[in-house]
């Protein structure tokens, strides 16, 4: 980051105009490291503004210049396409292609901004002209603390920062229970401690809030919509559009559903495949080496990170169902391979 660094530290130094955007529905790294980095550049004297394309998790209203959000396609699209067409500087977290923030990236390409790319996602696209992208990072929260304690801003953290940090690093890491938990992170969490950070309230404000309708959608998918392939060490779970709108699921009350079905003992690949307005959406989550963003990719037009993807499907709800079982069938030996180095198998 250092090189990146030294670009960026002399277009911060006079006040501009700066954009600051994020992926289709913003999760809590997303929106965390968003609002931290605004609030960050505010003490810098920038005028700044956070643009998403898409609504978010109501468990996230807490995070501090929440209120300040412009989401693109609730409103704002015009606004936000003045603010984008006199901005200086557009930062692009969070994401790793324009086609990621739906119509806004249409108007981030077309502006003349210094974009600024900052990422941990696999296979960027080359589109900013500064391009921070660590794939080894577990959050892009971890590259927003770097990059503000890098430009000695940290006599200008405060608890606000550091909560939203916090919030994108716990979410993204499992609670720090993924792989990608590291020496770094559990550095970069104790050092958020300096700011008086209630790391509690923070769990509890995102995974304590459920309605009664996320609950009762857990359960049904739990008793009802829960298929595991035991031959194949694998689980999935499927929900079409009437079983979303019976049970009033709003945005992110499907969100960690796949958690639990890649929960289950001897099993080391896990989807969930809900249907949508604009097609059939499926969350991958996998233990071990099973790599679910070179899976994604091949087969459902997506990514992310080895053990975290998604993707995508234009296919029905039933027959998107009957290609994955067809296309998991073909792993078979290599999931297997998998649960072994997991269980420690002979």
């Amino acid at each position: 980051m250092q090189q990146q660094l030294i670009e960026l530290k002399p277009l911060l130094e006079s006040p501009k105009k700066i954009v600051i955007t994020t992926h289709h529905k913003p999760d809590a790294d997303a929106l965390g490291s968003s609002l931290a980095l605004a609030r960050f550049l505010k003490k810098l004297n920038h005028d700044v503004q956070v643009i998403v394309p898409s609504d978010y998790p109501s468990f996230l209203d807490w995070m501090s210049g929440n209120d300040g959000v412009w989401v693109y396609n609730d409103g704002k699209e015009e606004r936000s396409a003045l603010y984008i067409e006199a901005a200086d500087l557009i930062f692009c977290l969070d994401f790793n292609a324009l086609g990621r923030i739906n119509e806004l990236g249409e108007l981030v390409g077309k502006s003349k901004a210094i974009k600024v790319l900052i990422d941990h996602h696999l296979e960027p696209q080359d589109f900013a002209d500064i391009s921070i992208s660590d794939t080894k990072a577990a959050a892009t929260g971890i590259l927003i603390y770097e990059l503000i304690i890098g430009l000695d801003g940290r006599h200008l953290m405060d608890t606000y920062i550091a909560e939203c940090i916090y919030a994108g690093i716990m979410t993204d890491t499992g609670s720090f229970r993924h792989s990608n938990t590291d020496q770094k992170v559990h550095q970069i969490i104790a050092d958020l401690y300096s700011w008086n950070l209630d790391s509690s309230r923070v769990h509890r404000l995102i995974f304590d809030t459920n309605s009664e309708e996320r609950l009762r959608l857990l359960g049904f998918c739990l008793s009802e919509k829960l298929v595991v392939l035991s031959e194949l060490y694998t689980a999935f779970m499927y929900l079409s559009a009437e079983e979303l709108q019976r049970f009033d699921a709003q945005t992110g009350d499907t969100e960690g559903l796949v958690n639990y079905a890649l929960s289950i003992d001897k099993v080391v690949f896990a989807a969930m495949i809900i249907e949508r307005e604009d097609g059939v959406k499926i969350s991958f989550r996998s233990k071990g080496d099973f790599n679910v963003n070179v899976f994604a990719r091949t087969h459902f037009e997506g990514g992310g990170h080895k053990n975290a993807s998604g993707g995508r499907s234009l296919k029905s709800l039933s027959e998107t169902v009957r290609h994955f079982r067809e296309i998991v069938s073909t792993y078979k030996e290599e999931l297997l391979e998998n649960l072994r180095k997991e269980k420690f198998l002979c």
